[in-house]
């Protein structure tokens, strides 16, 4: 058998899934905060306080989100709410997870650069650069992780992927390998390979 023809090799994807589905209920435990009294009454405030200990060369980007979200907080707050818990529920069922890994990356770096105020203000006392920028780079890494184990039959993602052929692309960086011959077409191509060479 030659290198062309050899399978590629397997990797197991259960510690992908078991890191994938973690960081789902994090993010169900997040989504659920969302949903609270105390989130929607304090959503505007708690940017215009980040806003407050800004430099005054960044303050245009918060009074452009305090801007845009004043006349309908109602409805950015229930955003923020339904975006967490859509991407809680992608991850725990490993639906459309290219497309859910990706959106939730840009979503977080959204939330760090508003909400989290880059982290900042980097002044004395500061202590962490804000949680949202480490969810960015999970969601990379499980990106990454998807390209090379592929796919895995512990998500929604597997059964779709078979019944509509076009689904991977939602799901996989690349498009999965074509599934091997059974037993016995393995034996029928045998036999024809054998037949046209005699």
């Amino acid at each position: 058998m030659s290198a062309q023809q050899q399978p590629a090799r397997g990797y197991s994807s259960w510690p992908k899934d078991a890191l994938r589905i973690t960081f789902g209920l994090i993010w169900a435990v997040d989504a659920t905060f969302k949903w609270l009294p105390g989130f929607r009454d304090g959503y505007l405030s708690t940017i215009m306080g980040i806003r407050d200990g800004q430099p005054g060369w960044l303050r245009w980007w918060f009074d452009f989100w305090i801007n845009l979200q004043h006349p309908a907080i109602t409805f950015f707050w229930a955003l923020v709410a339904t975006t967490e818990t859509l991407i809680a529920i992608a991850l725990i069922t490993g639906f459309a997870r290219k497309s859910a890994y990706i959106a939730a990356s840009v979503f977080s770096l959204l939330i760090w650069s508003t909400a989290e105020g880059f982290g900042g203000p980097y002044t004395a006392g500061a202590s962490d650069v804000g949680t949202s920028i480490i969810y960015a780079i999970v969601f990379a890494g499980l990106l990454a992780l998807s390209y090379y184990t592929g796919p895995s039959r512990f998500t929604a993602d597997f059964y779709l992927e078979k019944k509509f052929t076009w689904w991977w692309r939602l799901a996989e960086l690349r498009r999965p390998a074509s599934s091997q011959a059974t037993p016995a077409e393995a034996a029928d191509q045998a036999d024809e390979t054998l037949t046209h060479s005699a």
